[in-house]
């Protein structure tokens, strides 16, 4: 292709443009662009400086060091030291609506690659390689990277980190010279790099700025990177960490490339992720997913632990019922020899002792109830103290002649192993076959270390296995419904969201912490898929202690439970749960279909959410506290979204024990409500009411006028 032809993917807001030659390159991904662009290569047409290479070299979607890149190439392989420095000739492209395929090769090197690009109506780019050796000899894959450009202006990163119990922190550093890499090599999508990041225009915030958003859906070892080059063209990479000769490619095999899901918003950060929200909830999540309210959860494993007795279990959920719960889920120690987290991972059969009489008769109980039962797994692992481990060492994802450190006192299992996969499905067979139980609480708590397989690097497929166990399960049990747990939010991406429901954001469920955690995940996740529970007043994983009012706003906006042992609570407690689970319900269909905005504040000692109807008829906000304000008074809530010109009945619904005794007096719209246009709203607002730290309100927006 001597010609180059400008070729366009068209989404709502979004545009990319293509010009493919010899090569494929993007010339603009931003603002859509009206008219002919056949001009655009020539008005694109980079100078030539003195001291460097004589020609342009264009960064194509696929860097190369062999066509004169000199940054991070999108392949690194050989054939036993040979074609290492590949230069692929696009030969064939095929565009079908939002979709482009790009066919490129190299002969000398025997090599061909395939990427795929598509650009949806929710302005979601998705972008993929496929690289195929057509040689007799192995080639060896180092890496396989999907690139995405940059504009120059993209002068800004937010970039995440975090741990166990502290996930999804953000983090803001300027884009200048030589860039950003992060590198997760902990065999799951891990709570510590979060396989995702942004930038944008200097500054850009939640309302204001261009933005470019990524997310890499992979949930093993991953490096995502952005360079700047010396000429300040920049690029985007995310690709799968390869160990070594984990890849091999023999004759006619093929290596495909997770998706990197990309979107452009020229509305700030609450734009972008308004693209990925819609996009999940049109494309991931199952079809019928919408049709079912998300059922409030009682997880037992705050209130009991290993403390298992199928006549107490009855009692928590009859209490749990009565408090409105929706599912029961029976968590870690149901299973034989499991009373403590030292032993028994592996062995999945029900512990005859705790269950004398089997697990129908609390099933029965629940559903008795009116609730939906749940059990928990963790099928992936295992203790060496187990029947299993005794039997079958060999099942170990292991190195031989290795002693690997164990994470939370368990091991992985090789679901390489076809008899080890064989058994884990069997098990879980068993029991979905033989219970009525619609969901599994699918944990994984522990990080990988020496995955091997018959003595080779495995840590790749050992992640497809995981994803094809749990494709098989969801296709011998399609109505069960799976969450995905990693001692909390280790294991949170769209490649696991496609096969699961709902994913428990973190083990931390001390309200503060979840405000912040839960913000963080709300870039690239809708609120549905959130797992957020009311925990006990004294937090088990900070030693905080937090009213029920502040714990039940902050566990609002998700995916709601409760995690606690509801016979010990005090009847003031059990009232509060009730209370929440009730708002939730009625707030439930338009939480779980709204449009989710972060709103700007005046004092970065508040925290402000709101949801807004597709349809702009109603909306609810949340003001947190989080702090001790900076000032006396805290300026305004300005609440976006809304439709310009309708008249909205605003009304405060929900606010702290002591807010009126905390002042002389609140804001008066506080006691009276008030009617404002949806413009006064967004662009003046309301002034805001005084809080205590830790504190938070809930506001109802209702439209009058339609």
């Amino acid at each position: 292709m001597n010609t180059k032809t400008v070729l366009e993917l068209n989404g709502t807001d979004s545009q990319l443009v293509l010009a493919c030659g010899d090569s494929a390159e993007i010339l603009h991904w931003g603002k859509p662009v009206a008219g002919d662009k056949t001009q655009a290569v020539l008005a694109l047409r980079r100078p030539v400086p003195y001291g460097r290479l004589d020609n342009d070299v264009a960064m194509t979607l696929s860097p190369e060091l062999g066509r004169g890149v000199f940054s991070s190439p999108g392949i690194e392989g050989h054939r036993d030291g040979l074609d290492w420095a590949p230069v692929f000739t696009l030969n064939h492209v095929e565009q079908h609506d939002d979709t482009l395929s790009l066919e490129s090769a190299d002969e000398g090197a025997g090599l061909t690659l395939l990427t795929e690009l598509s650009l949806d109506k929710h302005d979601v780019l998705k972008v993929r390689h496929t690289l195929t050796n057509n040689k007799p000899s192995n080639y060896q894959v180092n890496r396989l990277a999907n690139t995405l450009p940059l504009p120059a202006r993209a002068g800004e990163l937010m970039t995440y980190h975090g741990r166990w119990v502290h996930e999804f922190q953000t983090v803001r550093q300027p884009l200048l010279q030589g860039g950003y890499q992060q590198e997760n090599r902990r065999g799951r999508t891990s709570h510590e790099h979060y396989p995702a990041l942004v930038a944008g225009t200097p500054h850009f915030d939640e309302m204001h700025g261009e933005v470019w958003g990524f997310h890499f859906a992979w949930s093993g070892n991953h490096r995502l990177r952005v360079d700047v080059k010396t000429d300040g063209r920049r690029i985007m990479q995310a690709e799968e960490i390869y160990l070594p000769g984990e890849i091999a490619l023999a004759e006619g095999e093929s290596l495909t490339t997770p998706w990197l899901y990309a979107s452009y918003s020229a509305n700030g950060l609450n734009g972008m992720s308004h693209h990925f929200h819609d996009h999940v909830r049109a494309t991931i999540l199952p079809a019928d997913f919408a049709q079912k309210p998300r059922p409030i959860h009682l997880n037992t494993w705050e209130g009991i632990y290993f403390d298992h007795n199928p006549g107490y279990i009855m009692e928590m959920a009859t209490q749990s019922a009565a408090m409105g719960v929706e599912r029961f889920i029976i968590d870690d120690g149901w299973f034989r020899g499991r009373n403590g987290d030292k032993a028994a991972l592996g062995d999945w059969f029900l512990d005859e002792g705790k269950y004398p009489d089997g697990l129908k008769p609390v099933i029965d109980n629940v559903n008795r109830l009116g609730m939906e039962f749940g059990l928990w797994f963790e099928p992936e692992m295992i203790n060496k103290d187990s029947d299993l481990y005794r039997e079958h060492p060999e099942w170990l994802l292991a190195v031989d002649g290795y002693e690997q450190p164990t994470g939370r006192n368990q091991y992985v299992i090789d679901l390489q192993n076809d008899e080890a996969f064989a058994f884990l499905f069997s098990r879980l067979d068993h029991f979905l076959s033989t219970y009525n139980i619609a969901y599994i609480k699918w944990d994984m708590n522990r990080e990988i270390v020496q995955p091997g397989h018959l003595g080779k690097a495995a840590g790749h497929n050992q992640t497809e296995r995981y994803y094809a166990l749990v494709d098989k399960v969801r296709a011998a049990h399609p109505n069960v419904e799976i969450e995905s747990c990693a001692a909390g939010g280790g294991r949170i991406d769209f490649e696991v969201l496609k096969r699961t429901h709902r994913f428990w954001t973190s083990d931390n469920n001390d309200a503060l912490e979840r405000q912040h955690i839960q913000r963080g995940m709300s870039y690239f996740f809708p609120p549905e898929v959130m797992g957020s529970h009311i925990g006990a007043a004294h937090c088990h994983s900070t030693r905080r202690r937090h009213s029920i009012a502040f714990r039940g706003l902050t566990a609002l906006f998700g995916h709601m439970g409760i995690e606690l042992d509801p016979v010990k609570e005090s009847q003031e407690e059990k009232q509060g749960f009730e209370r929440y689970i009730a708002l939730h319900k009625s707030l439930r269909p338009l939480l779980h279909s709204g449009k989710t905005w972060r709103v700007p504040t005046d004092d970065a000692a508040h925290q402000i959410l709101a949801v807004v109807a597709e349809d702009k008829s109603e909306a609810v906000v949340q003001i947190a506290q989080l702090a001790m304000p900076t000032n006396a008074l805290s300026g305004h809530v300005r609440i976006p979204g809304l439709s310009p010109d309708a008249l909205y009945r605003v009304e405060l619904i929900d606010a702290p024990e002591n807010f009126n005794d905390i002042v002389n007096c609140q804001p008066a719209w506080t006691q009276e409500g008030c009617e404002l246009s949806g413009e006064w709203c967004s662009t003046v607002g309301l002034t805001m009411p005084i809080l205590d730290a830790e504190t938070a309100v809930l506001i109802a927006l209702k439209r009058i006028d339609a």
